[in-house]
């Protein structure tokens, strides 16, 4: 399907553990500015699988489409960005590997962030949050998400299987694709150090926010502008 004057597409892709609810303050508003949005609802079983799922979602949408992966959903967009239609990526404090790299070699190369006091492994190496620790995480680690956000976000989450971790990236989209990237200055997840090494490695358009790692709701106006300049930009282009 092509469709060459149709509006810019924007596909939005969550991290692990979340769901299309990490969008629930973003959607709207990119709705209410006129932007088609599609928010993707991956199983994480793999990161291979996730990819496929998103090139799914692409191959059904006519005309040009703009990526935008959270946390995890970063490294799905570098794999699936390589579809004919994706015109540019937005990456949202997002892992965004390397040909041959992983989430969890780019983890391990760093000091662990807090987050890994909070989190356990389940049987098959699943990355599980330790209930006995549920109120104290999200206090440590995404204060200022509103109350209800939270609610709503968990009922929706789950687990995610180790393989999404731990496969490679074989041709990293943002190699022949324009990127954004918005990085979370406070964030205990993915540390702010490594957001920026993508930065700079990418040669990304990037823009900076004081939030935790859960920037689509502590600062989804933020997240907005920084769709639209990628929008705009692709669509000058």
């Amino acid at each position: 399907m092509t469709g060459s004057d149709a509006p810019v597409h924007v596909v939005l892709v969550h991290g692990a553990g979340g769901s299309s609810v990490t969008w629930s303050l973003v959607a709207p508003v990119l709705r209410e500015h006129g932007h088609p949005v599609t928010a993707v609802d991956n199983d994480m079983r793999s990161l291979r699988a996730d990819a496929a799922a998103v090139r799914e979602v692409v191959e059904g949408i006519v005309g040009p489409v703009l990526l935008v992966g959270h946390s995890y959903g970063g490294a799905v967009i570098t794999d699936a960005g390589l579809h004919e239609r994706v015109v540019g990526l937005v990456y949202v404090a997002a892992f965004a590997p390397d040909a041959g790299e992983s989430v969890s070699g780019i983890v391990s190369a760093y000091e662990p962030a807090l987050v890994a006091e909070y989190m356990t492994r389940g049987p098959d190496g699943e990355w599980i949050s330790r209930d006995d620790a549920d109120d104290e995480a999200w206090r440590a680690l995404a204060w200022d998400v509103p109350a209800e956000v939270r609610a709503a976000s968990e009922a929706a989450g789950r687990d995610t299987a180790d393989a999404a971790f731990q496969q490679t990236i074989t041709d990293p989209a943002w190699r022949t694709r324009p990127s954004w990237y918005l990085v979370a200055t406070s964030d205990r997840h993915l540390l702010p150090e490594i957001q920026r090494a993508f930065v700079a490695r990418m040669g990304a358009t990037a823009d900076e926010v004081d939030t935790s790692h859960a920037i689509p709701h502590a600062a989804p106006s933020r997240v907005v502008a920084l769709i639209e300049r990628a929008v705009a930009a692709v669509t000058a282009g």
